[in-house]
């Protein structure tokens, strides 16, 4: 099995979903340019939370479960680059390998979750939660008024991305083993925050 490069952020990413990067790193910097010189095919790296440490020297917690992100674009700084990736799909780690240029590791991946049209009614509760609670509870409110995509199912994962939620309750939701599964845990988790935030003196 072919060890992917990888990328441990301290936040989650979605399939559909954009994550910008600055990247400064010597051994992301190395990842990335050899993405860019296409020596690992199809310019995708796996991106995965980092649970416990710090993003920059090595030596985290990592999670198991991650998303492949498609680079999309590349500026290079001063001293750093400027990167775009999108999520694809999502796996889970079988075994991080050898770190020396930069982190890699062998994936096994996901199986997609599946849109029913069933599923319309609790697709729209949810969002309709979602952006109210960001109205509420966000600062700043953009994100309340954020178009989603036609898709179904890329839609979800961005409402996910946008919900007013932890790292932690981002990463419940990714580990999601069907659509209806991770509608409703968006429901009741963006629920649960909205009390959190009101018990801790929101208006």
């Amino acid at each position: 099995m072919a060890a992917s490069p990888m990328f441990p952020l301290g936040s989650v990413l979605f399939p559909h979903v954009a994550v910008p990067l600055r990247v400064f790193e010597p051994r992301y910097l190395t990842l990335v340019g050899r993405l860019l010189d296409e020596v690992e095919p199809g310019f995708e790296f796996g991106v995965v939370l980092i649970e416990r440490g710090s993003e920059a020297g090595g030596g985290d917690q990592r999670a198991s479960v991650g998303t492949m992100a498609r680079l999309v674009s590349a500026a290079a700084g001063a001293d750093d680059l400027l990167i775009v990736g999108v999520g694809t799909r999502r796996f889970t780690v079988e075994r991080w390998a050898d770190e020396d240029p930069y982190p890699r590791a062998e994936l096994s991946t996901l199986p997609d979750l599946e849109w029913s049209e069933a599923l319309a009614p609790l697709r729209a509760e949810a969002e309709e939660v979602v952006r109210r609670v960001i109205a509420r509870v966000a600062e700043p409110q953009s994100d309340a008024d954020v178009e989603l995509s036609e898709d179904p199912v890329a839609a979800v994962w961005q409402l996910a991305a946008i919900a007013p939620l932890g790292e932690y309750d981002r990463y419940t939701l990714l580990r999601s083993t069907s659509m209806g599964g991770l509608l409703r845990q968006l429901i009741d988790l963006t629920l649960e925050a909205e009390e959190l935030w009101a018990a801790e003196g929101g208006v």
